[in-house]
């Protein structure tokens, strides 16, 4: 706390008033000058010191409890140590408040100087943690780094592309989205870098694309995504690499950059990846359930899968092949069940749909109407049907582990295929 209104204070004397009576604050006063007048001269007379400035304002906080008077006394002093215990000592001759016998005591002097220098201490550390703290020397190498970095990059081509120096003699090229990306590349000694600038292709960049050997290097997000489709489509792309998911190229460290980089695989790769992950991704995993389905592993599921169409073809053959065509019956259901999260629900109810959390649909389960079905990510067990049965008589799940099913409810198990 800062040292306001002291000036040159060096001690505060507090004292304590007691007198047998009511009196009042300015009684107090005129006893403390009155009574103190003349006993040390003019050179500690309380007025001339208080005239001279060697004294502050006395204050007085007074109390009246049951006919009796309490006064808080304090006075503010620049005399020398000596001469204030002096006159705390003579506060304690005062023996009188107006018509009222009293008794003052010196309760403690107080020096301020040396709370000023406690302050002044625990305020020199807060400046000095200040200064530390501004003098950071990783910003002062950075700021350098940035300088430098801000030096090597280049506008490249017509459309002025972000580059660095080494992208002309360079036999390979990695190609980022953005000018942060390519800062980011530079200062970690990367100097074969450019950035497209935007979802669509510069020309500059697919010319380079077929002379060069290219590595796509973009961010781990949908952006990212969207930007390595369009340059697989118009360049001739050699390596893919992606930063982890999330991330953006910009924001990754150095140990992180040479990571990806050195984990960057071939495009033929990556597009059969693609090719297995993406569209076809739920019909083979869907195929390879329909195979599970019947315990024999031969081939007719799959002449099953193409000649069974409609619901009526499904009632057809329902003997031939149980297993198979129930679960084509159901594809609708599996379908959905492949998106959901662990441990996430799926009600469906009016030919609506909600997503919601299994502890949460057994909380709240007598909010509920009927569902038209459950499909539930994860183990179904005799707890939760014994919840569930009243609301559906039809159950999805990964698994079930039951004792007794009742009899107008159907558990179909998807079990672990799409893990």
């Amino acid at each position: 706390m800062i040292m306001n209104n002291l000036g040159t204070t060096k001690y505060i004397i507090h004292a304590e008033l007691i007198a047998d009576g009511y009196v009042e604050k300015h009684d107090v006063i005129g006893a403390i000058f009155g009574q103190t007048e003349g006993l040390l001269g003019d050179e500690l007379d309380l007025k001339e010191l208080q005239k001279s400035g060697r004294i502050g304002r006395i204050d007085v906080e007074l109390t009246n409890i049951n006919g009796k008077s309490i006064a808080k006394i304090t006075v503010p002093s620049s005399l020398d140590k000596i001469e204030t215990s002096i006159l705390a000592a003579t506060l304690e001759t005062i023996d009188r408040v107006g018509p009222c016998v009293a008794t003052v005591k010196v309760v403690d002097i107080e020096d301020i100087r040396k709370k000023k220098r406690e302050y002044i201490i625990e305020r020199a550390k807060e400046i000095l943690k200040q200064l530390m703290s501004n003098i950071d020397v990783n910003t002062i190498i950075e700021e350098v780094k940035e300088s430098v970095r801000m030096g090597e990059i280049i506008e490249y081509g017509p459309e002025k592309l972000p580059a660095g120096p080494a992208v002309d003699i360079s036999d390979d090229i990695i190609v980022v989205e953005g000018r942060a990306d390519v800062l980011n590349l530079l200062r970690c000694g990367f100097k074969n870098v450019i950035a497209v600038e935007g979802t669509s292709v510069p020309k500059t960049i697919i010319e380079l694309s077929k002379k060069k050997i290219v590595t796509i290097f973009t961010d781990g997000d949908r952006g990212g995504e969207l930007i390595l489709k369009e340059l697989l489509q118009v360049c001739d792309v050699d390596f893919i690499a992606r930063a982890p998911p999330g991330k953006e190229v910009e924001e990754l460290s150095k140990k992180e950059i040479i990571k990806c980089l050195r984990s960057k695989i071939p495009v033929e790769h990556f597009l059969t990846q693609q090719l297995c992950s993406e569209k076809n991704r739920d019909k083979l995993e869907y195929e390879k359930f329909l195979y599970a389905a019947d315990n024999n592993n031969n081939n007719t599921n799959v002449d099953i899968i193409s000649t069974v169409k409609t619901d009526s073809d499904i009632e057809n053959n329902i003997e031939k092949y149980p297993q198979t065509l129930k679960h084509i019956k159901y594809k609708k259901y599996y379908e959905k069940f492949v998106n959901l999260k662990d441990s996430e629900v799926l009600v469906i109810y009016n030919g609506e749909e909600k997503i919601v959390n299994l502890n949460e649909l057994i909380s709240n389960i007598s909010h509920y109407d009927l569902f038209d079905a459950i499909i539930i990510k994860g183990t179904v067990n005799q707890k939760l049907v014994d919840i569930l049965y009243e609301k559906t008589n039809l159950i999805f799940c990964n698994d079930a582990k039951i004792i007794k099913k009742p009899a107008n409810l159907r558990i179909i198990s998807f079990g672990d295929l799409n893990a």
